[in-house]
């Protein structure tokens, strides 16, 4: 805590995310839950209050890579095989991420992003050549694959693209994550399988990454469980964890409370315990058949093996789950509740946002709103529709309070603005509209032109946007899209509409 570096990188962090100044949701979401109650869970999907959106050329590559509004402009960069500053290739699986450090360097700004890639086993010449390895071992005695996934750091500095660097390597399914107060980014393998590699090791851990990759440990932090992760989010009033599990109909959303309290690098490596969400007064609720304004007051039931293998439960309430995680499996027993499929998360102001990708009536996203100091999560959204929301994966809040859903249903029939995923914003009103589209579809001439890996060439647009976060000033949003592998530095006129 003495650490000069680390007192000016929390500082920052938690101005960045967490303005007591920024605009609150509460306008929005009043109007929202008002709405909804009363036309039968249905909005509307209006005009973005940022203007239509159309294709616009990539300022790095000039190539209209994504369509966005009226004045917005963007920088792509680190493409997957694009090389890395230690000369290799860059993996590709691009999903969550998150800004670790904001820093001066003489006049200038320097941000650090951490980059998760969300790939399984892959060929040994693929593996990523990381300072910090977590798992050398193939996927058995015929194979040579060995596990795929990991960390990227990218450096960005007064609005420009620095360098990229592979930060953890030897992991699987790096999915989502989230970043601390104390500027590191907690990578999450969504890997639901007990089977382990010729070395011997599981997956399906948390791990901490640093801003400096010579200083990420290798080492899962076992006591924040072994299941589907997805994402997490931290209280930086008292250093606990929030986390969601990927893992149809069997999802549960736990909470890490750690021995050490006041938080720094290492930190939650200490030890901690582990718990699960369960419903005040209810055994094993089903958090996805919801509707906006439901609200829950929660209780925590603890994880005695944050370890434990894969297997069946039957909750209070009588209803057994099959093949579900070791820390589900417990937590089902005293009666915790699920979520269809949690993915995203982030901490704002004091609420946690967490995304059901899959939950509601339509099946196709809920938001919830958890309350830190109450201890109550709210559901805030639902959509009625594809057309309306998509299956919400990834999710951001920008500093003046705007919330933004990455969309992973696949490409949407029916709007202004053909095929392409999208990202999608809330207005003031509550009113869901369009930030952006997916517009990658590249000739081969194109995508040589521009010096990237032949293999990108192709109609990439039904592939998702994911790793949606904003810098502490709120100038740039940062964002991938997974397949083919791009990240996108984003600015523009943000006070035209609310984030």
């Amino acid at each position: 805590m003495n650490n000069p570096q680390f007192s000016e990188n929390r500082r920052s962090l938690l101005k960045g995310f967490a303005s007591i100044n920024a605009i609150p949701f509460i306008g929005a979401f009043a109007a929202l839950q008002s709405k909804m109650a009363l036309a039968d869970n249905v909005t509307t999907l209006v005009d973005s209050p940022y203007g239509a959106i159309a294709p616009t050329n990539d300022l790095t590559t000039g190539l209209p890579l994504l369509q966005l509004p009226p004045g917005f402009t963007y920088k792509s960069f680190g493409w997957r095989g694009d090389t890395m500053s230690n000369g290799k290739p860059c993996p590709g699986g691009h999903d969550g991420m998150g800004v670790v450090v904001s820093r001066k360097a003489g006049r200038s700004t320097e941000l650090v992003l951490v980059r998760n890639h969300e790939i399984g086993f892959v060929a040994p010449n693929n593996f990523i050549d990381a300072p910090r390895v977590f798992d050398t071992g193939t996927v058995n005695a015929t194979s040579p694959n060995k596990a795929g996934g990991g960390t990227t750091n990218m450096l960005f500095k007064d609005g420009n693209w620095v360098s990229v660097a592979p930060s953890l390597g030897g992991t699987r399914g790096n999915c989502a994550g989230g970043v601390t107060p104390w500027g590191t980014w907690l990578t999450c393998e969504e890997v639901s399988s007990d089977s382990m590699s010729t070395e011997g090791k599981r997956h399906g851990y948390v791990f901490e990454v640093h801003a400096d990759p010579a200083l990420t440990s290798s080492a899962p932090i076992i006591g924040m469980g072994r299941f589907g992760h997805e994402a997490a989010a931290v209280d930086p009033t008292n250093g606990d964890v929030y986390m969601t599990e990927d893992s149809s109909g069997k999802s549960g959303f736990y909470r890490y409370v750690p021995t050490v309290k006041a938080g720094a690098p290492g930190s939650l490596a200490q030890g901690g315990q582990l718990q699960m969400a369960k419903i005040k007064g209810s055994d094993n609720v089903n958090l996805a058949t919801v509707s906006v304004a439901d609200t829950y007051a929660l209780d925590w039931v603890n994880i005695a093996d944050p370890d434990q293998v894969r297997g069946n439960a039957t909750g209070p309430a009588g209803i057994t789950i099959t093949n579900a995680s070791g820390p589900f499996v417990q937590g089902w027993t005293q009666g915790g509740a699920r979520m269809n499929r949690g993915e995203g998360m982030w901490y704002f102001a004091g609420k946690i946002y967490v995304m059901d990708t899959s939950g509601g009536s339509a099946s196709r996203g809920t938001v919830w709103e958890l309350n830190l100091a109450q201890q109550t999560i709210t559901c805030i959204y639902s959509s009625p529709s594809s057309l309306v929301g998509n299956m919400g994966d990834n999710l951001t809040v920008s500093p003046r309070g705007g919330l933004l859903l990455c969309e992973d249903g696949g490409a949407v029939t029916g709007d202004a603005f053909g095929i392409g995923q999208r990202l999608m914003g809330l207005t003031a009103e509550g009113d869901p509209y369009i930030f952006a589209k997916n517009n990658i579809n590249l000739t081969a001439d194109e995508v040589a032109a521009a010096g990237k890996a032949a293999n990108i060439a192709g109609d990439n647009r039904t592939n998702e946007f994911a790793g949606a976060c904003f810098d502490p000033t709120g100038r740039y949003l940062f964002a991938n899209i997974q397949t083919p592998g791009i990240t996108f530095a984003i600015s523009g006129p943000w006070a035209k509409g609310p984030m």
